[in-house]
């Protein structure tokens, strides 16, 4: 079922076969009424919280994943590098704690928190909190740290946050599909949202004018049970699984294949919850997996388990333009 459904997702959305005159006419109620709770809140009649510091949103216009998080480590950096001291907040995305918010930490349970959250909290080496009203999230953080700029991961659409800088991210080979908003198409609001915001980054290429391209860069795997880090390279000389349950798995089979390593693909739903049959094999092969599936196989990985941590690479007139535009926001506060 699930398998058909996606499927038929692949071909409506993405392969740009015609939608049916109902799932337009659902799209054009959902696209309206997107824009309305849009209106409502710039205008003052749904509530909206202005935090006391700078607040950078990192999101997308298309259900799936299109790199924001990987974005996100990058500007927790960048802006680490600039001496500012960011905090990061986040939906917590299939977190089962029963409080909210929750600060989360590298050794959080992603089963409480959520996946990306965790693995946010392991590569940024910022404060994280995740809460579904956000800007609880981020007064926890400005009440427990010295954080003076945050950033969301996603919520482009959660206006009850107000926001300084907004980044829209693009799978650069799927685009915005056909156009359309759900449920005759990938997207939450409609293409003129882009116009509104400050950046738009694409993940991939091509570009269009006034797009930023963002690259992904794998060089190493690491080992779940030892910590061994070894190149990519290493493992083109024998046959491996690999499996990712992420927004889109077929761009990190992609980013094997492109290093030469021959694999056997596995593909789970976004944000799955693993058990340890999911992940052990009847061989000795390694098997490669991505980031965010590792922090949720940590309790039961073998030394056949390897993750391989992603780098995102952008010009530096980006980053030039960013910080100028946080600066200039910044005298506000």
């Amino acid at each position: 079922m699930k398998k058909s459904l996606q499927t038929w997702i692949e071909t409506v959305w993405y392969k740009k076969d015609t939608p049916s005159f109902w799932l337009v006419f659902l799209s054009a109620i959902f696209k309206t009424s997107a824009a309305c709770r849009r209106f409502l809140y710039q205008s003052g009649y749904l509530k909206s919280v202005k935090l006391p510091v700078p607040v950078i949103i990192v999101g997308n216009l298309s259900v799936g994943g299109t790199g924001k998080s990987p974005l996100v480590i990058y500007l927790a950096q960048a802006l680490n590098n600039a001496g500012y001291k960011p905090g990061i907040i986040s939906r917590g995305y299939g977190g089962k704690a029963t409080q909210w918010p929750q600060r989360v930490y590298a050794t959080s349970n992603p089963d409480h928190v959520g996946d990306e959250a965790v693995m946010i909290a392991t590569r940024s080496n910022c404060p994280v909190a995740v809460d579904a009203v956000r800007s609880n999230a981020a007064q926890q953080l400005l009440a427990e740290t010295d954080c003076n700029v945050i950033i969301s991961d996603d919520g482009l659409q959660h206006y009850a946050l107000q926001r300084d800088i907004e980044i829209a991210v693009i799978d650069g080979e799927r685009r915005l599909g056909n156009g359309y908003c759900l449920p005759a198409g990938p997207l939450r609001e409609p293409t003129s949202r882009l116009q509104d915001v400050d950046f738009v980054v694409v993940n991939g290429s091509p570009l269009q004018p006034a797009e930023w391209a963002m690259q992904i860069r794998a060089e190493v795997a690491i080992n779940l049970q030892s910590g061994e880090e070894k190149p990519l390279a290493h493992f083109c000389n024998t046959p491996v699984h690999a499996l990712a349950g992420i927004g889109n798995p077929q761009r990190f089979f992609n980013l094997l294949h492109s290093v030469g390593i021959h694999h056997t693909p596995t593909i789970f739903p976004d944000h799955y919850h693993y058990q340890a049959t999911d992940v052990l094999y009847n061989d000795v092969l390694p098997v490669l997996m991505t980031e965010k599936d590792a922090v949720k196989c940590r309790a039961f990985c073998t030394k056949q388990h390897w993750y391989v941590p992603i780098n995102v690479e952008l010009e530096s007139r980006f980053t030039q333009q960013l910080l100028h535009l946080l600066q200039e926001k910044t005298h506000g506060y």
